[in-house]
């Protein structure tokens, strides 16, 4: 009895050892736990500053340079090319002559109408001076009358059929590609060659719309190609779409003069907009914004917190945005993070 008495009390003091042990443990483990969550409760983020600083005001614009005419010239009749006239790269003249067809059939067309011609020609003068005599009828001189005008229409439409074995360019230019050789059968309407004008070039820009109220038709522009860094051109702006893309761009055509040749369809090329003057502005980077710039949403950092601001975004410089108001010169921006940040959210400045 004794002894059973001793056993349960040895017993009874591991279990209260084990429990004081366990319950040290999580006190412990809890502690711990609030110190991490303490610490944890400030998200990282990286800032930089919002800042007046000078700036190239001018706005700039990529895009690539094409041909101001580009015409396939096809066919216009059936038959076998027996001649070429002109070579890739040849420059040709609007109303130029670039490749014969073969016409012997078509001449033999046209002799027949001709003779389809004289013949109903002769039957009008013989009927119309039966008529004055009295020898056929206001009919029968009709008739013959309507056939004469049958024969003078088909004279006149294989005189121009026979005119078309030959292949006429309708515009000025340099001859891109030739699609023909002598012996080819060619169907109508069939490409022979493609014509490029490049005297003049077209650049097609997109510009957003902070940008696009300041254009004009005709205005001068300073335009730039990626291989000659080292030289400018001018253009005039031709076309400014009425109307933007999905992402708020208007497409603006501009007009440059390539009289030197130097510029090439296909080139890169850039648009700068503006006088170029530098001026005082305060700026912050782009990736202040949350989203998209047009969504005109920033976190500010003060006190030790994330403060979500709206602004109001000008002119678009880059990696640089302009700020017209919602923002001090000074203010400290959140650039990075942001996608973890609710307003008034404590945050943790990381390098």
């Amino acid at each position: 009895m004794k002894r059973g008495i001793i056993t349960l009390l040895i017993i009874a003091a591991g279990l209260a050892g084990i429990f004081f042990v366990l319950n040290k443990n999580k006190k412990k483990n809890e502690a711990e736990t609030a110190e991490v969550a303490k610490t944890n409760a400030a998200i990282a983020v990286r800032i930089d500053t919002a800042k007046i600083t000078s700036m190239d005001l001018r706005y700039t614009a990529n895009g690539t340079f094409a041909p101001k005419q580009e015409v396939t010239v096809s066919a216009e009749t059936a038959g076998r090319v027996v001649k070429v006239l002109v070579d890739e790269g040849s420059h040709v003249r609007a109303g130029q002559t670039l490749a014969i067809i073969e016409g012997d059939k078509l001449d033999v067309n046209v002799a027949n109408a001709q003779a389809a011609f004289t013949n109903a020609q002769a039957d009008l003068h013989r009927f119309e001076s039966a008529y004055s005599t009295g020898g056929v009828t206001k009919q029968q001189l009709d008739q013959v009358k309507l056939q004469f005008e049958n024969a003078k229409n088909n004279l006149r439409a294989s005189k121009l059929n026979a005119g078309d074995v030959t292949i006429k360019t309708s515009v000025s230019g340099i001859v891109n590609a030739r699609k023909i050789e002598p012996g080819t059968y060619l169907n109508i309407g069939a490409p022979a060659f493609d014509i490029v004008n490049v005297a003049t070039l077209k650049l097609r820009v997109n510009v957003d719309e902070k940008n696009v109220a300041t254009l004009k038709i005709g205005q001068s522009v300073d335009v730039s190609a990626s291989v000659y860094a080292d030289q400018k051109f001018t253009g005039n702006v031709t076309f400014i779409a009425p109307k933007s893309d999905g992402s708020l761009n208007f497409p603006v055509e501009i007009e440059v003069n390539n009289a030197s040749n130097k510029l090439r369809a296909g080139m890169y090329g850039t648009a700068m907009f503006g006088e170029g003057v530098a001026g005082n502005t305060l700026i912050v980077p782009r990736t202040a914004f949350v989203g998209s710039v047009s969504d005109n949403k920033i976190f500010v950092l003060k006190n030790g917190k994330a403060i979500e601001t709206n602004v109001k975004s000008g002119r678009n410089f880059g990696d640089f945005i302009e700020i017209l108001g919602g923002l001090q010169n000074g203010d400290q921006v959140i650039i990075s993070g942001q996608i973890n940040l609710f307003d008034q959210s404590p945050v943790e400045i990381i390098k």
